[in-house]
């Protein structure tokens, strides 16, 4: 008999840290819940579904507390011979990077819920597909901030992807399916790119785990380096794709505007929050060898997409049929060059330290930016066209809701008394000037200015005298009521104490 390679063959058994993956896996499994539980129930109780999408959420995010309270948890590991392991050979690490983003996405994605459960209705949209697919993207972009090797990196970012596809097309318009091949056929080559470049990697350094390519790369023999060059610049097309970086940004604006109003929310913070930590995985850790290169690269990427964004938005007509879910998608990518600068500053300075302005700022947006989209979500019901117009006047007639959004709008602009959204650009600017890179915080500091145009410019219209059409009032639902009172108020009171999320930055991720 063939003698076994190790001592011990018990070793080599996984024992699955059942509390690590528990906000994926409650998730997933809320997702199946739902699918079965609509083949059952009556066409009138299935508005019942919206809420247990969000109930499950919401457990998910419960089950971050334990992991937020103790040391980081790691699971799926390669095992030597002895049986001891190494988060450095793990599949999921869930520390706190891995704990924020799935802060981000868990509860990216139970607004998004909040929101769409009247439009599920209005728009006589597929409740339980609808309803399935959401739980399914938000698995995987809760699953991929914790993923450290670029198969479930890959994995997790088709998982947040696919679902998506579907989401757009439910608009029976035509829009939604012109909209979704769009989305689609971008990502898709996106995604062959993105294998195209891990094949290369997986040669040149002969592992998929982000820390042993790091220690590959840095021992590489000279006849691969052009390969494993080749490679990482392919990986990071394709995330850069993800995030909506210049010039992977042309699909977004059709896309968002083809959607329901509430997945065009949840792709501009939770897609793009999937995209982002994915970025940041491979960039620090993975290729950390090429720091300088991938530095300038994607400081580049920054000035290029927070430029041709906000020149975007600018051309947006306040006239126009979607035109306020269109300002929302250019300013979405402008927002994209902000949350790409610390990244380039961790390339430049060579360390992980500039990440937590990504993280801070991300949690920022997340919040202003699913507030404002909620707004025009309530609005549309009434005005169906969405145009920018059709604000005007927003305070006279529903006051509090034209107050939420003007507070949203400071915040993206970063004007008083919006002040997170101020602190938040200063800590990103700063990163940028602690690196070296002056002239990108230059560049920002510009486009920081020139955006307050748009975002003023809509703020004034909600307390312009109203037009001659009167809107018609129609009550609140209580998805949307509670919505807004969340991101209003989260808003506040981050403005008010923006230590909360700042002190992210001081904080270590990894």
């Amino acid at each position: 008999m063939t003698p076994l390679a190790v001592a011990d063959p018990g070793s080599l058994i996984q024992s699955v840290d059942w509390v690590a993956i528990a906000p994926p896996l409650i998730a997933a499994l809320a997702a199946l819940a739902v699918l079965l539980a609509d083949l059952f129930l009556p066409a009138a109780r299935k508005k019942v579904l919206g809420w247990a999408t969000a109930g499950g959420l919401a457990l998910a995010l419960i089950a971050l507390l334990p992991l937020a309270r103790g040391n980081t948890r790691s699971t799926f590991c390669v095992q030597n011979v002895t049986g001891a392991t190494d988060n450095a050979a793990c599949s999921y690490v869930a520390d706190h990077f891995a704990l924020v983003f799935q802060l981000l996405a868990l509860g990216g994605a139970l607004i998004t819920a909040l929101i769409s459960i009247h439009t599920v209705d209005e728009e006589e949209l597929p409740g339980g597909e609808y309803w399935f697919l959401l739980l399914s993207s938000a698995t995987g972009a809760a699953l991929l901030p914790a993923a450290r090797d670029l198969a479930t990196l890959i994995v997790a970012l088709e998982v947040v992807s696919l679902p998506a596809f579907a989401l757009v097309a439910l608009r029976r318009d035509g829009r939604g399916a012109e909209a979704a091949l769009k989305f689609f056929l971008s990502s898709v080559t996106a995604t062959a790119v993105m294998l195209l470049g891990v094949s290369f990697v997986y040669a040149a350094t002969g592992s998929l785990h982000l820390t042993a390519i790091a220690d590959g790369l840095a021992h590489v023999p000279a006849q691969l380096k052009p390969l494993a060059e080749a490679g990482a610049a392919l990986t990071l097309v394709g995330f850069a794709f993800k995030v909506a970086a210049v010039p992977f940004h042309f699909w977004l604006p059709d896309t968002y505007t083809g959607s329901p109003v509430p997945i065009a929310g949840y792709l501009s913070v939770v897609s793009k929050a999937a995209g982002l930590a994915g970025l940041a995985l491979v960039t620090t850790i993975a290729f950390h060898q090429y720091g300088h290169t991938w530095g300038i690269a994607l400081g580049v990427l920054a000035a290029l997409t927070m430029t041709v964004g906000n020149v975007g938005a600018l051309r947006q007509r306040a006239d126009t049929r979607h035109s306020a879910v269109r300002l929302l998608a250019w300013s979405s990518i402008s927002q994209a060059g902000y949350l790409l600068v610390p990244l380039a500053a961790a390339g430049a300075a060579r360390s992980t330290a500039p990440i937590g302005a990504t993280v801070a700022y991300a949690l920022i947006y997340a919040v202003v930016n699913l507030g404002a989209f909620a707004v025009v979500a309530a609005v549309a019901r009434t005005a169906p066209a969405a145009r920018i117009d059709d604000f005007r006047g927003l305070f006279t007639h529903r006051r509090w809701t034209a107050l939420g959004l003007a507070f949203f709008l400071l915040c993206l602009g970063g004007l008083p008394p919006g002040v997170v959204g101020l602190f938040g650009k200063v800590v990103v600017f700063r990163s940028a000037v602690d690196a070296g890179l002056g002239w990108l915080a230059v560049t920002m500091a510009v486009n920081v200015v020139v955006a307050l145009y748009y975002y003023l410019a809509w703020t004034a219209k909600l307390f312009a005298p109203a037009g001659t059409e009167a809107q018609q009032q129609r009550r609140t639902p209580a998805g949307l009521t509670v919505t807004l009172a969340l991101t209003a108020s989260a808003a506040v009171v981050l403005s008010v104490a923006p230590q909360l999320v700042l002190q992210v930055v001081s904080g270590t991720l990894f």
